[in-house]
């Protein structure tokens, strides 16, 4: 394959097909992680949540079984080769939150909508992307280095599966399975939910997506000679990465990132013309359009700090069991939480 292709060619595929995959998941299947809140939060309904509580599981699971036969280097993976902050996963979290709340959607959400034709999400992407840039290398990245110092290489992997291992005598793939399965059947664990079989599908779908990504770099790190990473999906950086490209693809290649960012504008567009539901939308409120620039801001900002957003923590970091999967999620569901109440009820005392 690499007499035909190059590497980064061979990771950008493998990151188009997966994000593909998740593009449709977000137009056929409603895969959101502001909708999923937000139905929580205010429509009193758990169904999408548990969607994202079924990829979570099935990513687990499938990394961990690939991990157990060789397939997947649990310690090469972006998660679990350098240190946590802890405190730059709950900043950076509630930062990402709140702004996603703003904006009205994540990274993900924004770009699958852009491929329904929301020329606002356009906006938001493109504001994302930048700020993320500016705060990894450009003048935010000195305060990002004051407050939370660099990225350091660590040779123990920050996991929860390895520390439970130790505790419980299992090795870190029977322990890793193990949590896959339980947060399974607990997002399974209703009558209601075994009828929603376009629910359960989907979330296996991005589950599944979250898995090949880590696979189909792997292979290429074992097998090629330029030293690639072992990445799979998220949506901050990598927005700002591709839109470097577009501006310099004469002197640049293509990666997983933007392989993935243009298989979820190609998976959303094929979704949105299916379902029929592709339509050109702008904005016709300039507070609004201010809030979703502000938002996106925040979100770009944000993930950087935390080393991922809502899709990167919430899903490929929970797929190794990094410890900052959790704290990360949960700090981006506070500022999520936070975000609606201003903008649906105020911050008025509720009665």
């Amino acid at each position: 394959m690499f007499d035909m292709l190059s590497e980064t060619s061979i990771v950008a595929m493998v990151g188009l097909i997966g994000g593909i995959a998740l593009g449709l998941a977000a137009r056929l299947g409603r895969f959101c992680t502001l909708g999923a809140l937000e139905d929580l939060y205010y429509g009193g309904s758990s169904i999408r949540l548990r969607m994202w509580g079924i990829a979570i599981g099935v990513s687990i699971i499938t990394t961990y079984w690939l991990s157990s036969i060789g397939l997947v280097d649990l310690r090469a993976t972006l998660y679990l080769s350098i240190a946590w902050n802890p405190l730059a996963s709950i900043f950076g979290g509630l930062m990402f939150g709140y702004g996603m709340a703003l904006a009205g959607n994540c990274g993900f959400g924004a770009l699958s909508r852009l491929g329904g034709g929301d020329i606002r999400a356009f906006v938001i992407v493109l504001v994302m992307g930048l700020s993320a840039y500016i705060t990894i290398g450009g003048p935010l990245a000195y305060f990002r280095i004051w407050a939370f110092g660099v990225e350091t290489p660590t040779l123990f992997p920050a996991s929860i599966a390895v520390a439970l291992s130790h505790y419980l005598g299992l090795s870190v793939y029977q322990v890793g399975i193990s949590i896959g399965i339980a947060i399974l059947s607990a997002s399974l664990g209703s009558a209601q939910m075994l009828r929603q079989r376009a629910v359960v599908f989907w979330g296996a779908i991005v589950g599944l997506a979250i898995t090949s990504g880590w696979v189909g770099t792997q292979w290429v790190a074992n097998n090629g000679f330029d030293a690639l990473p072992v990445v799979t999906h998220t949506f901050s950086a990598p927005i700002g990465e591709s839109l470097i490209y577009l501006m310099t693809a004469s002197g640049n290649s293509v990666s997983f990132a933007t392989g993935s960012v243009l298989g979820v504008l190609l998976g959303a567009l094929a979704g949105s013309l299916i379902k029929g539901h592709f339509r050109w939308e702008a904005c016709d409120d300039p507070r609004e359009l201010g809030r979703q620039i502000l938002g996106a801001s925040l979100m770009g900002i944000g993930s950087v700090l935390a080393l991922g957003c809502s899709v990167g923590q919430g899903l490929s970091a929970l797929s190794v069991l990094a410890y900052s999967a959790p704290v990360t999620l949960t700090s981006i569901m506070i500022g999520a939480a936070i975000g609606l109440r201003q903008l649906i009820q105020g911050f008025r005392p509720i009665a």
